[in-house]
Formats: structure tokens, C-alpha cells, sequence
């Protein structure tokens, strides 16, 4: 049986406007478990990119529980949370922020530097990444030398470069033209079924989501539907 990689609780966060209080998360509930891929869909303004700070230990919740790897988070240290993201976690963004001064196969490197391997095996492991992600080729070419697809590649070999347990997207392709997208989702989809980590994606694409393992949709900061790929009705927020 798989492990629970995610556990969300019922989650809920809300900011303070002035004398309002905005509520942006009003109770989300959410297992993903080992090798799943999740979509996650909504329109803007519902939510999205909170659970997903929330899920990544970089914002904590007003209320409710984060189970990471059956470890309780919701409640440690600013340290420990630095701690458990280095270990678990792995990110990547709509915008790559790469490292511009440095190429490619440094970009990958340096996050291993920092977690303490070994340069040899840091190196190794980013040019067996990029390899996967078909830029062989590209290894010592800095960002702008990249065109914006293989800029998101190298992010996404940057992101698995410690082996996390969990990768988290936001809006990775929401850059790119409809062509490089596909290319760049394929190369992320495939990646992540090879190496078997658990992945939570946002994306206004239901055609992307659809070749996902399951897609479940925000709104109004509740999650109001879930469905296995290829049975929900298909629509495409903005």
C-alpha cells in the first residue's frame, strides 16, 4: 500500500484587511499519497497559491493540520520547517529564478552543495537530471543563453535535485507558449513518474491536468470537486 506523503487537515487561513478579515482557506482536505500526481484547479483568487505555501511549509495556517510524511508540521520551528522543506520538498514556479551568473549544470549543483553532498555525486546527479530533461546539450550555458522552455527544465532538475518526497507547482508552464508548455509538462510528467515522488500542480489547464492521476478543484477556499483523470467534465479556468 502506498504511504501518505501530504496530508492536509482541515486546513483554513485568513489575513486581516483593515477591520475585515479575509478568508482565503476555509477547510481543505487533502491526502496524496507515494508516485501520485495531483492537479490542482481553480479559478484565480481561489486559493491556490496559499494551500501551496501552506503545503510547503512557507506559510502557516490559521488553523488545521499539515502531515508530511506522517510528520505533524503544523506547529515547528522556523528551523525545523527550513529543515523538513530541504529534506521533503522540492519547488518550482511559473518564473524559474534561476541563477544568472551560473550555468545550467551549477544551477542544479549548488542546492546539493548546500544539503552537503559531495560535488562529484552533486554533478552527477544534475547531469543525470538534465539528461532526462534532454538538455545533454545545454549543461554550461547560462539562463540567458536558454530559451524560456529549457530555462523551466533546468528549474524542474533544480527542484528533484535533493530527491525530494514531494514536488510542489505552481503554474509551471503559465509562461510559456502553448507549444513549449506541453514540452515542458511532458518532460515534468515524465520525470516524476520515474522517480515515483508524490507531486501537487497547479495549472489553469485542464487538458495538462487531465493527464494527471487525479484533479481536484479549489473555490471560494474550499476543495468542491475531486475526479480521476479523464472522468470530469473538462473546462479550462481563468
Amino acid at each position: 500500500m502506498n504511504n501518505i506523503i501530504l496530508e492536509l487537515r482541515d486546513i483554513k487561513k485568513s489575513f486581516k484587511q483593515g477591520s475585515q478579515k479575509l478568508e482565503v482557506l476555509r477547510g481543505v482536505n487533502l491526502e496524496i499519497m507515494q508516485g501520485e500526481i495531483v492537479a490542482l484547479i481553480g479559478p484565480s483568487g481561489s486559493g491556490k497559491s496559499t494551500m501551496l505555501q501552506i503545503a510547503g511549509l512557507l506559510e502557516t495556517p490559521t488553523s488545521g493540520r499539515i502531515l508530511l510524511n506522517n510528520q505533524d508540521c503544523s506547529k515547528q520551528s522556523d528551523n525545523i520547517r527550513t529543515m523538513l522543506r530541504r529534506e521533503y520538498l522540492g519547488f518550482v514556479y511559473q518564473y524559474h529564478n534561476l541563477l544568472p551568473d551560473f550555468s545550467a549544470l551549477e544551477n542544479v549543483v549548488l542546492p546539493q552543495l548546500i544539503a552537503g553532498k559531495k560535488k562529484s555525486q552533486a554533478e552527477d546527479r544534475a547531469k543525470w537530471l538534465l539528461g532526462k530533461l534532454k538538455l545533454d546539450n545545454r549543461l554550461t550555458h547560462r539562463p540567458a543563453e536558454l530559451s524560456g522552455g529549457e530555462q523551466q527544465r533546468v528549474a524542474i532538475a533544480r527542484a528533484l535535485a535533493n530527491t525530494p518526497k514531494l514536488l510542489l507547482a505552481d503554474e509551471p508552464t503559465g509562461n510559456l507558449d502553448p507549444r513549449t508548455a506541453d514540452l515542458v509538462f511532458d518532460a515534468l510528467l515524465n520525470i516524476i513518474k520515474e522517480t515515483g515522488l508524490a507531486a501537487l500542480v497547479a495549472t489553469h489547464n485542464m487538458e495538462l491536468a487531465k493527464a494527471m492521476d487525479k484533479q481536484v478543484t479549489l473555490q471560494n477556499g474550499k476543495i468542491v470537486e475531486m475526479g480521476i483523470s479523464g472522468l470530469i467534465g473538462s473546462k479550462t479556468f481563468y
